[in-house]
């Protein structure tokens, strides 16, 4: 992945992002495991200062596990032509008829909207 600027792709440049070894040790498994994740597209990552960094929603509350429907909304966005920056962009940019972020309803009880929503849109 190409490097991109922070303020392009997350509109809120605060939000927490995790490095490759922080996600190997919240996940309790080595650092190739992330890279698997990474490269079967479980998860997507950003980079930001030269390093690959994963925003730290992509993870339950308890941050012991991906959450339940992150990987299959990048999927469904990939599968229909989305790069990543256009991923992060649609899960972390506010939306008023959820209301929210999508990335944010992906943990609640608006995540099969979230994505009914990426199918529409990715095909």
């Amino acid at each position: 992945m190409s490097s991109i600027p922070n303020d392009s792709v997350l509109p809120d440049p605060n939000e927490p992002l995790l490095s490759l070894p922080e996600v190997a040790d919240l996940l309790g498994v080595v650092i190739t495991r992330v890279h698997d994740l990474l490269n079967e597209r479980k998860i997507i990552a950003l980079k930001r200062d030269g390093k690959r960094m994963v925003p730290a929603r992509f993870f339950d509350e308890d941050k012991a596990r991906i959450s339940r429907f992150v990987p299959g909304c990048i999927t469904v966005l990939s599968d229909g032509g989305y790069s990543d920056e256009a991923i992060f962009r649609y899960l972390f940019s506010e939306d008023d008829s959820l209301p929210g972020r999508p990335i944010d309803a992906l943990h609640g009880h608006l995540a099969r909207e979230v994505m009914r929503r990426a199918q529409a849109m990715a095909f």
